[in-house]
């Protein structure tokens, strides 16, 4: 079994898009960025510039996000991220879609690229080992060692690992006190864990490290790389991957599976949850029925109207070409705003 130990990993292949696809991309590096927060301004003006879509996050200990956009445009994207020295070992993972997965583009400064919530948690001192998709299945049979799915409990009912352990975790900073109820350093002498594109695990395992556990490992390029490199007939992934964006999931092929989405929640449901009497389009499904109040509801359903107008008249409701002109519009009233208030700071 080979493992690699290096701080990131930097995909060399490329989806080839035709002229209907787009291409999704998936990236993230843990690197310390002292300057993130004017990094905004010029990595929001080049996802604009190359209608790359998606969002991005900046924080000091690194980049984390997906975007989506034409081969071009996420080619120009990444040469412009990798023309940092910094971010030169970007780990990137791409699939195909044809429908455009995100409707607007964001640059967001962070706390954190993934949140913990832990202090002093460093990928870039502490890691597990890597290890590469073809060598998963081996290390994941292996009778001692405990395989931890650390996605949150609803991403794992759609699909995760076989003899994979769930958390049952409804967010990522709810991973540490699992940890320290159910984990034990001297019982669980191996433990190998996963995620969907690996920026998860990065910390999850250097936490582990942290707390005295010493053979750690994780799968490399997470679920989206395994699913990229291992053939269906020698898989142990079972069920779909869901990711974040409007695709909800993705099948074994990476292309997008059989689950929607609530508009509401957010979460994944099914032709099933669509029949239940709890199920309204665009306004609340069997998960968020009893969570969400009158008033949310309304404005879901006005939402909803509005949209189904828009498509009546023919209209692409939030449409890409629209959102673009939002945000470049919205962009360019906000460095007007701050143009204004820089010259009344120097006539003062």
């Amino acid at each position: 079994m080979s493992h690699d130990t290096s701080p990131s990993e930097t995909s060399t292949e490329t989806a080839t898009s035709g002229p209907d696809t787009l291409v999704v991309c998936a990236l993230y590096k843990f690197v310390t960025l002292d300057d993130y927060e004017a990094l905004r301004e010029p990595l929001l003006d080049t996802l604009l510039e190359h209608q790359v879509r998606g969002t991005l996050l900046l924080a000091r200990e690194g980049i984390n996000g997906t975007v989506a956009g034409t081969r071009q445009g996420i080619d120009a994207v990444l040469a412009w991220l990798r023309a940092d020295p910094r971010l030169a070992e970007l780990d990137t993972k791409e699939s195909l879609t044809r429908r455009a997965p995100f409707m607007r583009t964001k640059v967001k400064l962070k706390r954190e690229i993934v949140t913990m919530g832990v202090e002093g948690i460093d990928p870039r001192h502490t890691v597990g080992t890597y290890v590469d998709p073809k060598d998963w299945n081996d290390l994941i049979q292996d009778p001692e060692v405990l395989l931890i799915d650390t996605r949150n409990d609803y991403e794992v009912e759609v699909g995760t690992f076989e003899g994979a352990v769930n958390p049952a975790t409804s967010a990522f900073r709810d991973f540490p006190e699992y940890v320290k109820k159910t984990l034990d350093p001297s019982r669980h002498k191996k433990v190998a864990m996963f995620c969907t594109g690996g920026i998860r695990c990065e910390k999850s395992t250097a936490y582990l490290k942290e707390q005295g556990f010493e053979d750690v490992y994780h799968l490399k390029g997470g679920i989206l790389k395994y699913l990229e490199d291992v053939p269906r007939d020698k898989t142990l992934w079972r069920g779909e991957c869901f990711v974040f964006d409007d695709r909800v999931t993705v099948d074994h092929d990476l292309k997008p599976g059989r689950y929607d989405q609530c508009h509401a929640c957010r979460m994944p449901i099914t032709e099933q949850d669509k029949q239940s009497e709890y199920y309204e389009k665009g306004v609340c499904c069997p998960r968020c029925y009893d969570r969400l109040s009158d008033e949310q509801k309304a404005r879901f359903a006005e939402r909803e109207r509005q949209m189904r107008l828009a498509r009546e008249r023919g209209e692409a409701h939030l449409g890409a070409d629209a959102v673009a002109r939002m945000e470049e519009r919205r962009e360019a009233k906000r460095r007007a705003r701050e143009a204004a208030r820089e010259a009344n700071r120097q006539q003062g």
